[in-house]
């Protein structure tokens, strides 16, 4: 009796079990920091790729938390990591690579990636992005958020001066002469338009490094441990951005504001501007007037920076969580989703397969300018990264802003600055 009793418990059971369906796999929650105060508005397409991610993905559910620029985003994050909270994932700043490894906080994709197609998708993106993106061999970026600075110059200003519109300046005397042109005084002779303007608030560091790698010198080691703040290149530099100002005077002197220069540019306060590519698509939106993009003018060589944010995955996360991780960084840097991300952003599709779209070659044949950034690669270096990067760089900065404002001369403030990085860098050597 005993026996049917629990047989009969038995079968009760499993019916119970057939009648509730087939076992539904739990959910995996992600939480990603990403910052936003850069150029256009790129929340709105994350936010719009996330929903589509999850539609075809519905065991996987992500949260985006938004931050203000990469510096904010990165405090906040690692504020989050080290509370214990769950962060599996973030786009954080390509130069934060030495910090987040010295910090112990990542790890490399090497061992997230599983197939032998998982293996290619990690070789598939542009070599000059990876600069900022491998450390020791082993990858811990992938490049999402990238850019390199273009020029950026209206055409009907150039016109104007009786400039040719299809000639930018491809040189820095090139871009002294024409931007002395651009300058436009009203009957007072105060300045209405200036001929070129850099901005030197937000990302000092990553201007002033154009105009050393244009004069032929890079300003940090691949390691990370050595910079070279006070070489006679680089100081020379410095003072080339300092006379555009005092002495060729065809751009404000002080510091110019990253923020607001694009707006001024399209008001026609200033006939030439340098900034990211990511604002490419907002100024094709507000331009009323005809603009071009070009690459920098060169000195010794041309060059510029790249620039941006990597993915990351946090060493906090379990086996499934890094599976959907990534899962879900392949889906963001699929061709075709980086192709929706660079035309509606401006910053550059980090993989040739994206450019081979048809959704991006409609795009470059009607708007030539999207491939500008992009063919800039061919003479970009690594951003500028060190250990301990914010302190470091802090003393460049300063130099800069020293120098723009008329209080110190670009040798003595690089000096300084070199001594300044050198006592935080020894202990890395």
């Amino acid at each position: 009796m005993k026996r049917f009793r629990t047989a009969v418990v038995g079968v009760a059971a499993a019916l119970c079990l057939l009648a509730a369906g087939p076992a539904v796999a739990a959910q995996i929650e992600m939480t990603m920091y990403y910052p936003i105060a850069v150029g256009g508005k790129p929340y709105e397409l994350i936010n719009g790729l996330i929903g589509e991610f999850e539609a075809q993905n519905p065991d996987i559910k992500v949260k985006a938390v938004y931050y203000g620029n990469y510096d904010d985003t990165r405090t906040k994050c690692l504020a989050a990591v080290k509370a214990g909270e769950k962060v599996q994932m973030s786009v954080l700043f390509s130069i934060d690579i030495f910090d987040l490894i010295d910090a112990d906080v990542v790890m490399p994709w090497e061992e997230v990636v599983q197939t032998d197609g998982d293996q290619a998708w990690l070789k598939g993106f542009y070599p000059a992005l990876m600069a900022n993106s491998m450390a020791g061999g082993k990858t811990y970026g992938i490049p999402f958020q990238r850019s390199t600075i273009v020029m950026y110059y209206n055409k009907d200003a150039f016109r104007e001066a009786g400039l040719d519109p299809e000639k930018p300046p491809a040189t820095w005397d090139e871009l002294v002469s024409m931007g002395q042109k651009l300058v436009k005084r009203d009957a007072g002779g105060q300045v209405s338009r200036w001929g070129l303007s850099i901005p030197s608030t937000g990302y000092p560091y990553w201007m002033f490094q154009c105009l050393a790698i244009q004069n032929g010198m890079e300003l940090m080691n691949k390691s990370g441990n050595e910079v070279y703040f006070n070489h006679p290149d680089v100081v020379a530099g410095l003072q080339f951005w300092h006379d555009l100002a005092y002495k060729h005077q065809i751009m404000p002197k002080g510091s110019t504001d990253w923020g607001t220069l694009r707006q001024q540019f399209l008001g026609g306060a200033t006939a030439m501007m340098w900034h990211t590519t990511g604002n490419l698509t907002p100024v094709r939106d507000g331009a009323k007037f005809d603009f071009g993009v070009a690459m920098l003018p060169a000195n010794k060589r041309p060059g510029s920076p790249t620039g941006g944010g990597n993915f990351y995955v946090f060493k906090n996360t379990t086996p499934e969580e890094r599976a959907a991780v990534l899962k879900f960084v392949q889906f963001m840097t699929a061709p075709v989703n980086s192709a929706k991300w660079s035309i509606g952003t401006g910053y550059v599709a980090t993989t040739p397969a994206a450019y081979e779209t048809d959704l991006l070659k409609a795009y470059v044949a009607d708007f030539p300018a999207a491939v500008v950034a992009r063919d800039q690669f061919e003479y970009a270096v690594a951003e500028f990264s060190t250990h301990e990067t914010a302190r470091v760089k802090k003393f460049l900065d300063d130099a800069i802003q020293a120098v723009l404002a008329g209080n110190a001369t670009p040798q003595a403030a690089l000096d300084q600055a070199q001594k300044g990085a050198d006592r935080i860098l020894k202990r890395y050597q």
